[in-house]
């Protein structure tokens, strides 16, 4: 066994799962420590960290802001010892997820492959609007075709435009934004700030998102 407690039996699960409206205000770090205690009521072999303070091996794919539901979220675990049945897996992990936790698809993918975090490029959103916006086909031609849209994070500056990959009317509802933002480590675009630049205030929305686009 390696120093990451990695050895030939070693099973790496990716589980896609919605997090839904009673998690819907629960930060990144409680969504860790929520999954912490699913996977221990379900009584899996869990690979932990090494040092003084030992951990659960989980790596979720990019962190979901506050006040935002999501279909589409992915957490990869390790086992030091996986069943030979996935779906006595997911079973098992589905009996005791809270609520707010919806688990979807269990696989088994590479447990060497690199930190699922590095491999995410981009996220969808939908964003439903509770109040009508006028004019919001116009809003969003004129910000598509800005060359930059300075705004303010945490005190700095920084261009929100080269982060909008797409933004779009849904053809269906008038009342829905799609929209694809980068989604990589120092160039992630928020949907909240999106909103903002087109004159919504983000608590008159809701807001999901409907996808993370990583590399496989």
């Amino acid at each position: 066994m390696g120093s990451n407690g990695i050895n030939s039996k070693t099973m790496r699960i990716r589980v896609k799962f919605a997090k839904t409206e009673p998690m819907r205000f629960t930060s990144h770090l409680d969504l860790y420590r929520a999954w912490e205690r699913l996977l221990r009521r379900a009584n899996v072999q869990l690979v932990f960290s090494q040092g003084y303070n030992p951990r659960p091996k989980l790596q979720l794919a990019a962190p979901l802001p506050l006040g935002i539901t999501s279909r589409s979220e992915i957490i990869d675990f390790w086992l030091s010892e996986g069943p030979d049945d996935l779906e006595i897996l997911a079973s098992a992990l589905i009996q005791v997820q809270p609520p707010g936790i919806d688990i979807i698809t269990v696989k088994s993918v590479d447990p060497s492959a690199p930190p699922l975090q590095k491999n995410v490029t981009a996220a969808q959103y939908e964003t439903t609007l509770l109040e009508q916006s006028l004019e919001l086909d116009q809003r969003i031609e004129s910000l598509l075709i800005s060359e930059a849209i300075i705004r303010q994070r945490r005190g700095k500056s920084y261009d929100l435009r080269p982060l909008i990959q797409e933004l779009s009317i849904d053809s269906d509802d008038p009342n829905l934004i799609q929209m694809l933002l980068n989604a990589q480590e120092g160039s992630t675009g928020r949907p909240e700030e999106v909103l903002l630049a087109l004159e919504i205030q983000p608590e008159n929305t809701r807001i999901e998102r409907s996808k993370i686009i990583y590399q496989i």
